[in-house]
């Protein structure tokens, strides 16, 4: 029989919750800051404003993004992939393999 569920479903039925939940408040002030700075940015190119403030302000905007990131990986290893270490090698094997996608993708980004 095909298994159906999403590896997000399947984590969530295993570990109760995701390992950013503790959290969750956190990520989405840090969130809606960067939806503001993301409106700040674009009211900044309507208004023409200097090339070197626009790009100052990416490289915040940036730099937020970065935390989050950091954070949720965090707790992803420290929720996640401990929770599957626990469970048995195999299910560690796959966490990890996941995690280094996500290193890899950040990382090159």
């Amino acid at each position: 029989m095909k298994d159906d569920n999403t590896a997000e479903e399947h984590d969530v039925a295993q570990h109760g919750h995701h390992g950013y939940i503790g959290n969750q408040a956190g990520y989405l002030r840090r969130l809606k800051l960067i939806e503001g700075q993301t409106r700040g940015l674009q009211r900044m190119v309507e208004e023409e404003a200097y090339c070197i403030d626009i790009l100052t302000q990416v490289s915040a905007m940036t730099k937020a993004l970065e935390a989050v990131s950091l954070g949720l990986l965090s707790d992803h290893m420290n929720h996640c992939v401990v929770g599957a270490a626990r469970e048995s090698d195999e299910a560690a094997d796959e966490k990890i393999a996941e995690a280094m996608k996500a290193i890899t993708r950040l990382v090159k980004s």
